[in-house]
C-alpha cells in the first residue's frame, strides 16, 4: 500500500511522534511506500521524528494547496492520521484518500482535551462531548477563565466530531480510550483497539539482572515527561514526606523534562529540600535518547503521577523495557498495561491524591526490599507486547479502509 502518515508536528513533542518514527519504519521494512505530510516544525527544542529513507515529506503550511497538488500526484491508498492543528486542514486532506484515524488523546471528545474536572479536585470525566459541556467549563474548571478561549476551544471539538464520522475506522491503543470514541458514535461505531506496542521485541529489551533495594541506599525515582499541571508533579512532591518518613530511606528524585509549570515545581521542591533534608530534587530537562537510557538504568521506579485520564501512557512501558516498574495512580489507559504488585504499583485515582500516591510508593519500596519480582515483571510485561502484533493488527485494518465496501461490511 501506499500509505499517508499525518501529524500536527515533524518533531518529537511527545509519545505519539515516538510511535511515528517507529511505526513509519516498520511500515517501509514491510515492503510499503510512506508518506508523511504535518502542519508546522516545532516545537523547536525537540528532535525531528526519524524517517526512514525513501519517506515523501511534505509540509501543509504555509503552502496548502501546493502540499495537496504534492500529495494527490503521489496517490496514497491510505491516509493514516493521528491529529491537526487545523480541521480545515484535516478537511483538505481527507479529500485525498480514505482515512484512519489513530486517537492517542480525547481528540473531538472534550472542550479542552484533558477530560478532566479541575474543581473542588482533579477528578476524571465520563461525559459524553456537547453544548452541555459549555454549562461545566466554568464551574468545573475544565479549561481557562477566558470566555472565548472556552468558545473557540469548543468550536474546534465540534468541527473535529464532525470529521471524525468521515473516517473509514478509528484505532486505539486501550480499551479506555475505544470505549470514549465508540461512546460518540464515531466513524459509524467502526472502532479498534489495537494490540499494545512498545519496546517490546526481544532484541530492544534491556537484559539486567535486577537487584534487592539494598538496606540504607537512596529510593531513586524519575519523571519522565512534559511539565503541565495534569501530569501532577506537585503531587508527587507534595507525596515525598510521607515515603521519607515511613520508609527511613534517603530519596532522590529526577525530573526529566520541561513544561510551563517547571518554575512553579522547581519552587515548591526548593522548599521541600528545605524542609526536609532527606529528600532531594533535579531538574534534568529533556533527555536524549542515550541519557535517558542511562537514567533509566540507575532508577529505582518511574512514576507517572498524572492527574487526568492518560489515553495510554507509553513511558511506563518504555521504563518496563529497561526492568524499571512504574508507580502511576489508576486512570485512564494505564491500568490495562500497569498490573498492581507485578510490574509496579497503582494508587487509586478517582481521585488521585499525594496520600494514595505515598502508600504506591512505600508498597513499591517494600516489595524492593524484598525481592526483585516486580524488575521481573516489567522485563516480562515489556516482552509481551511485541511491534509486530501491533503492526499485523494495524495493517489489516489500513487495508481494509483503502477498501471502503469492505471497510463498511466489516
Amino acid at each position: 500500500m501506499r500509505i499517508l502518515i499525518a501529524n500536527w508536528s515533524c518533531r518529537r513533542a511527545g509519545g505519539t511522534e515516538t510511535y511515528l518514527g517507529r511505526i513509519m519504519t516498520r511500515l517501509a521494512g514491510r515492503g510499503h511506500e510512506v508518506g508523511f505530510c504535518f502542519e508546522v516544525d516545532e516545537p523547536d527544542d525537540r528532535s525531528l521524528i526519524p524517517l526512514p529513507d525513501g519517506v515523501l515529506r511534505v509540509p501543509l503550511r504555509p503552502d496548502l494547496p501546493r502540499a495537496l497538488e504534492t500529495l494527490r500526484s503521489w496517490r496514497p491508498d491510505i491516509i493514516y492520521a493521528h491529529g491537526f492543528l487545523d480541521p480545515d486542514e484535516e478537511a483538505a486532506v481527507l479529500e485525498l484518500a480514505p482515512g484512519v484515524f489513530a486517537a492517542h488523546s480525547y481528540y473531538g471528545t472534550c472542550i479542552s482535551g484533558e477530560k478532566t474536572h479541575k474543581f473542588p479536585s482533579a477528578s476524571p470525566c465520563s461525559r459524553r462531548f456537547g453544548a452541555a459541556c459549555l454549562a461545566l467549563y466554568f464551574p468545573r474548571r475544565c479549561g481557562g477563565l477566558s470566555p472565548l478561549t472556552m468558545a473557540t476551544a469548543y468550536d474546534r471539538q465540534r468541527r473535529r466530531l464532525a470529521l471524525l464520522h468521515r473516517y473509514g475506522c478509528v484505532v486505539t491503543v486501550s480499551a479506555h480510550m475505544s470505549a470514549e470514541f465508540l461512546r460518540h458514535g464515531v466513524a459509524g461505531g467502526r472502532v479498534f483497539t489495537l494490540p499494545h506496542y512498545g519496546a517490546a521485541d526481544e532484541d530492544q529489551v534491556v537484559h539486567v539482572r535486577p537487584e534487592r533495594l539494598s538496606p540504607g541506599a537512596p529510593f531513586r525515582m524519575t519523571f519522565v515527561g512534559r511539565m503541565d499541571r495534569l501530569k501532577g508533579g506537585r503531587v508527587l512532591l507534595a507525596a515525598l514526606p510521607r515515603v521519607h518518613a515511613e520508609s527511613g530511606r534517603a530519596l532522590q528524585l529526577t525530573f526529566a523534562g520541561d513544561g510551563p509549570v517547571r518554575t512553579s515545581w522547581e519552587r515548591h521542591a526548593r522548599t521541600l529540600r528545605s524542609q526536609v533534608p532527606g529528600i532531594s530534587v533535579e531538574f534534568a530537562g529533556w533527555l536524549q535518547k542515550d541519557a535517558l537510557t542511562a537514567r533509566l538504568a540507575s532508577t529505582d521506579v518511574v512514576v507517572m503521577p498524572s492527574l487526568w485520564p492518560e489515553p495510554f501512557g507509553l513511558v511506563g512501558p518504555e521504563a518496563n523495557a529497561h526492568g524499571v516498574p512504574v508507580v502511576a495512580f489508576a486512570t485512564g489507559g494505564i491500568p490495562e498495561w500497569l498490573h498492581d504488585g507485578v510490574n509496579g504499583c497503582l494508587a487509586p485515582g478517582d481521585p488521585p491524591t499525594a496520600g494514595g500516591l505515598a502508600e504506591a510508593l512505600l508498597r513499591c519500596i517494600r516489595s524492593l526490599e524484598s525481592s526483585d519480582a516486580l524488575n521481573h515483571g516489567a522485563l516480562a510485561a515489556a516482552r509481551s507486547r511485541r511491534d509486530d502484533q501491533h503492526l499485523d493488527a494495524l495493517l489489516e485494518i489500513l487495508g481494509r479502509a483503502a477498501r471502503p465496501a469492505d471497510c463498511v461490511s466489516a
